[in-house]
């Protein structure tokens, strides 16, 4: 089943509270400029990753989404377990919302 909005936004709650605090004061702080919102983030990971086809891959589970925040922007890093060898493994730090 693809991953949704809520699926990334679980995860990043999950990583604990300075990601989804990192996530949300990423939008706040640029005002009267500000970024993406918290939820416009979360639904285009979940889409950048069923692109990637790891929200139909039955052998990957979505840990946690850890997110820092790099100037301007967030960098948002999924831990992921593959489920055949019970081993965790980190995606490519992505950051392109700005």
């Amino acid at each position: 089943m693809p991953l949704t909005r809520d699926d990334i936004r679980d995860s990043v709650e999950r990583a604990g509270d300075e990601h989804w605090d990192a996530l949300r004061h990423h939008h706040e702080d640029a005002y009267p400029n500000p970024k993406p919102t918290p939820g416009d983030v979360c639904k285009g990971e979940a889409e950048r990753l069923n692109q990637l086809g790891l929200g139909d891959a039955k052998e990957f589970e979505l840990v946690e989404t850890r997110v820092e925040r790099t100037g301007d922007e967030v960098r948002l890093t999924h831990v992921l377990t593959y489920k055949p060898l019970g081993v965790r493994l980190l995606t490519e730090p992505h950051q392109d919302y700005k």
